[in-house]
């Protein structure tokens, strides 16, 4: 590679993104068009309307990165884009556009894994060192990870069921707070009391190295059976009172677990990631565990960007050589090995 210049192109669920970052880490320009509009009458994303949009949106966005970072199709180095995970209908809008223009081009395509996309993006802001514990959260996935280098990865921990994310949007959807679920709850709680309700907060710990987790009966007990753990049933109910106990439930779930899981492996470093690192009461409870260094994701790293496939995909290339045009695009999680 000349310049070290990639272009990036994101498109795993319902924001379509271009991106082009030097090396790795200089990020030029990160463009992001969001759907939220169009899903908000749903309250959740609508898997044919995202793959549309993607295809109406997506030569658009990457013109817009490209100018952004001032340069042309013709001066990057190289193409990344995300192949998995991710809603497929809209994978495959990503991976047949940048198959389509290395055709046309000549430039080397690279294949890159959200998730791991997700991992790396703190490391484009800032030098942390390896090894630590990475705290992976998103409306799609929740993960904790021991992570050992660029790409030697072990999950501890997982949710079995809903996804952090996803426990935000639904009890969101059921009390008609808004959407997208985790912004709407955080703008809530802000005004209500996180100590009103004492929701259960389970774990699945499996013995050894697993530090599961689980969403789905605390999203019962906030939406069903919250009455039975009011702190004060003679006060009245208020929805910021619901939000604020809900936000602190799911996020100390998660956190307790990766800090179980850095004890476990003399872990020093807690590096969060993913769309709920964005979540400020998550911030504030990391940055306030002392025996701890916790790196943060800037807030335009937090969501879906092609900022991060870019920057993955850098050092990818350099590892491994171009992808090819083999490679298809998958749905589901793979290639990650598990802690026994």
């Amino acid at each position: 590679m000349t310049s070290g210049l990639i272009l990036g192109i994101e498109t795993s669920c319902d924001e379509c993104a271009a991106a082009v970052v030097r090396d790795g880490t200089a990020i030029l320009s990160n463009e992001v068009a969001s759907q939220v509009e169009a899903h908000r009458p749903f309250a959740g994303v609508v898997p044919e309307i995202a793959s549309r949009m993607h295809v109406e949106w997506i030569d658009a966005v990457v013109a817009r990165g490209l100018a952004a970072a001032g340069c042309t199709l013709a001066q990057v180095d190289a193409l990344a884009v995300t192949c998995r995970p991710g809603l497929i209908g809209s994978l495959l809008v990503g991976v047949s556009y940048a198959k389509g223009l290395a055709l046309a081009t000549g430039k080397p395509l690279v294949a890159v894994d959200h998730v791991r996309a997700h991992v790396y993006s703190p490391h484009m802001e800032r030098d942390i060192g390896y090894p630590y514990i990475s705290l992976l959260l998103s409306g799609g996935h929740t993960m904790v990870i021991d992570v050992r280098g660029l790409d030697r990865f072990e999950v501890l921990g997982a949710t079995v069921d809903d996804a952090c994310g996803e426990a935000f949007d639904k009890v969101a959807k059921h009390f008609d707070i808004g959407f997208p679920g985790g912004v709407a709850i955080q703008r809530l709680a802000e005004r209500g009391d996180p100590d009103a309700y004492r929701f259960p907060a389970p774990s699945v710990r499996r013995g050894g190295d697993r530090f599961d987790v689980s969403y789905s009966g605390l999203k019962t007990a906030v939406i069903h059976q919250r009455e039975q753990f009011r702190v004060d049933r003679s006060a009245p109910e208020r929805a910021a009172d619901i939000a604020a106990s809900f936000q602190k439930t799911a996020i100390d779930i998660v956190v307790d677990q990766a800090i179980a899981a850095a004890h476990r492996r003399g872990r020093h470093r807690i590096v969060a990631a993913g769309g709920v690192a964005a979540n400020r009461y998550l911030r504030r409870r990391l940055a306030n565990e002392p025996e701890f260094e916790t790196f943060f994701p800037g807030m335009a790293l937090c969501t879906d960007n092609a900022a991060m496939i870019a920057g993955l995909g850098y050092h990818v290339l350099r590892r491994d050589g171009p992808s090819g045009l083999g490679f298809g695009a998958a749905a589901r999680v793979a290639g990650f090995r598990r802690a026994s």
